[in-house]
């Protein structure tokens, strides 16, 4: 813990002494990025950087619920396609589904939704053509 600063010894020499000892003990060597190039130096001051970077490590969304939805839905529909089976497909779709679901009884705040529930048979035979058509031809 750091000490209080003695009575008659300016406030810049008791910070510098405090800073000078550290260093040789070599406690600024241990910090995260010792010896790494600062990030983006050239980007415009902003107050609330560290904010921002505590959100994104924290894996925090700022965004609204609403929106938050759309995202998930939209990420939902990409894995659907890209899934290695048809019960994964349907997973997928039904998960996102029973949030929609629930979004649609009681909408979350913020922008409209704007979503729909997914039409899980359609998905799955357009799933199937498109293993069809890829296993036809190679």
């Amino acid at each position: 813990m750091t000490e209080r600063k003695p009575p008659g010894v300016s406030f810049e020499s008791f910070v510098d002494k405090q800073i000078r000892e550290a260093a040789e003990r070599g406690e600024f060597n241990r910090l995260k990025g010792f010896g790494k190039p600062l990030e983006n130096d050239t980007a415009p001051y902003d107050e609330l950087w560290w904010v921002k970077q505590k959100m994104h490590s924290e894996g925090a969304s700022v965004l609204p619920p609403s929106l938050t939805l759309r995202k998930q839905a939209e990420d939902a529909a990409e894995a659907a396609r890209a899934a290695v089976s048809e019960t994964q497909l349907r997973r997928i779709l039904d998960e996102i589904n029973t949030k929609i679901a629930a979004a649609l009884a009681r909408p979350p705040a913020g922008p409209p939704l704007n979503l729909t529930l997914f039409d899980v048979e359609a998905m799955a035979e357009e799933w199937r053509a498109g293993r069809a058509g890829r296993s036809g031809t190679s």
